[in-house]
């Protein structure tokens, strides 16, 4: 079983807690992934985007419709003019004339030929014409002006659906060409009609295509769903369902995702979540079992540092033997036993869980550096010390940070001339400055320098020690606190010795780039 957390400790402090409460989404009733998830989505859209493309049928189909409904009425025209022509003495008996008319559906109807208009079937009654349409489509027409006409036409049959009752229109147009021998030499036919029984065929008509659009908007929606659910939908709701379900426990290897042989983009996203997955549940287990060693590591830590200052003490009562041979090695033991004790302090500090948040403040560094040498104990027989700051030199950080990364420089410069040998001397030096709006530290020292392969891990904890033997967690905890400050710390370049240099930044000022 997964371990849910480990109790805090110096450290280690806590391993990864993967009781993770489910998300929002994976509490998500059945009703409501339909009404939300991605498949209805799909669905919802698919329909809508047929339904807006048979919108765009509709409208020229309309405009169509109704050429072609007049279009049928100027042939209907044409035919009952021609009967009339044919009537004995061109007197059309009352009762002919108006079941031509009522045939054809008109009030009246006039013909052009060879220049001369003649009304060939008046109307019953008095009218008056409300609106005039052409049909007629000049032979030499520019390509702009046919078009510009059929946005025209477009115009005039949705103009239809809005105009009011009762409207009388006269129509210009040719009819058919077969419709008879006659039409050839016809200029142009004109009929009166009533607007209502236009209206009715393209409500008629428009009903017809909104019950078609919607079954085609239906059958297209479907298979376009289908073919995408199958595609693209179902592998990504079962990558979706997997990240959530491998966030619950990702330390449980079982739940990493396995990918299809699938070679789009939908596999290469398989493939690259269950890698990520592979090094998050590797990673997670990492530092469970680092979080582990570490608090097994604190405690014995902390009862080896009590063993350290119990030996310390004895060893401290030694020096007080006038034993030629306990007088040659007593200092050496003290000193060895002094350094397994700041290994051993330097070990909890750098286990915490975090540092605290720096408190900055202005202060003298003059006083700040002077308090590290005493601390260290500098100056010492045979290694120097150097503090090249102006009194006056204030700088924007924490005291107890900035005390700490010192002292940590220091002590490290102190055990670099040291172990070059007993008769070795040195020196250590702090000079500080302003520049800018930054503070800028240098600490240097005479000792052996910092070796090529310890530069490449300088700063990493239990890796980049500068010295022989060492931790490397001195300099690990000092970046450390100089970053918390938007600071740098590194290592310059010295023709002798170490050099280290610290910047820090005023408050809300960038770190140097």
């Amino acid at each position: 079983m997964p371990q849910d957390s480990v109790p805090s400790n110096e450290i280690g402090g806590k391993a990864p807690d993967t009781g993770k409460p489910a998300s929002a989404a994976a509490t998500r009733g059945p009703s409501e992934r339909l009404l939300h998830g991605l498949p209805s989505k799909l669905l919802y859209l698919t329909a809508l985007f047929v339904m807006l493309a048979e919108v765009l049928i509709f409208v020229p189909s309309i405009a169509n419709f109704r050429v072609t409904w007049l279009t049928d009425r100027l042939t209907a025209a044409r035919l009952a003019s021609l009967a009339a022509e044919a009537a004995p003495g061109g007197i059309i008996p009352e009762n002919v004339r108006g079941e031509l008319l009522s045939t054809a559906q008109l009030r009246s109807v006039a013909i052009k030929t060879g220049g001369m208009r003649k009304l060939v079937l008046p109307a019953d009654a008095p009218f008056v014409v409300d609106a005039m349409y052409d049909l007629r489509m000049p032979p030499s027409s520019t390509p702009i002006e046919r078009l510009s006409m059929r946005f025209g036409l477009i115009a005039d049959a949705l103009a239809v659906f809005f105009a009011p009752e009762g409207r009388m229109i006269l129509v210009h147009g040719q009819p058919d060409p077969g419709t008879g021998p006659a039409t050839p030499v016809t200029d142009f036919v004109e009929i009166v009609l009533p607007e209502a029984k236009l209206k009715a065929a393209m409500v008629r008509y428009g009903l017809n295509i909104l019950y078609l659009s919607i079954i085609i908007s239906i059958i297209a929606a479907a298979l376009v769903y289908v073919a995408l659910s199958a595609m693209f939908v179902r592998p990504m709701m079962r990558i979706t369902r997997n990240m959530l379900y491998f966030s619950e426990n990702p330390e449980d290897a079982s739940r990493i995702i396995a990918p299809s042989e699938r070679r789009d983009e939908i596999g290469i996203a398989e493939r690259e979540l269950a890698r990520m997955q592979r090094q998050l549940a590797q990673t997670l287990h990492q530092k469970s079992r680092l979080a582990q060693l570490g608090l097994a590591v604190s405690k014995i830590n902390h009862d080896l540092r009590n063993m350290l200052a119990s030996a310390q003490l004895i060893s401290d009562r030694l020096t007080a033997l006038p034993d030629p041979t306990v007088q040659r090695f007593a200092p050496k033991l003290i000193a060895s036993l002094d350094r397994a004790i700041s290994f051993c302090n330097d070990t909890l500090q750098f286990g915490r869980t975090e540092e605290a948040a720096p408190r900055r403040e202005l202060f003298a560094l003059g006083a700040l550096i002077e308090e590290v040498g005493e601390g260290v104990g500098l100056p010492r027989d045979g290694i120097g010390w150097r503090v090249a700051v102006d009194p006056a030199l204030r700088v924007d950080a924490d005291p107890e940070h900035m005390f700490r990364v010192l002292n940590n420089l220091c002590r490290n410069a102190v055990q670099a001339i040291e172990s070059q040998g007993p008769q070795t001397s040195g020196e250590v030096a702090v000079e500080a400055r302003r520049e800018g709006r930054r503070s800028v530290i240098d600490v240097r020292d005479s000792g052996p320098g910092v070796s090529g392969e310890a530069r490449a891990r300088l700063f990493q904890a239990f890796g980049g020690s500068a010295r022989k033997g060492g931790s490397g967690l001195g300099l690990a905890i000092a970046s450390e606190l100089v970053q918390a400050h938007g600071g740098t710390l590194v290592l310059l370049d010295a023709p002798r010795g170490a050099a280290f240099r610290i910047e820090i930044p005023d408050r809300g000022t960038a770190a140097p780039g």
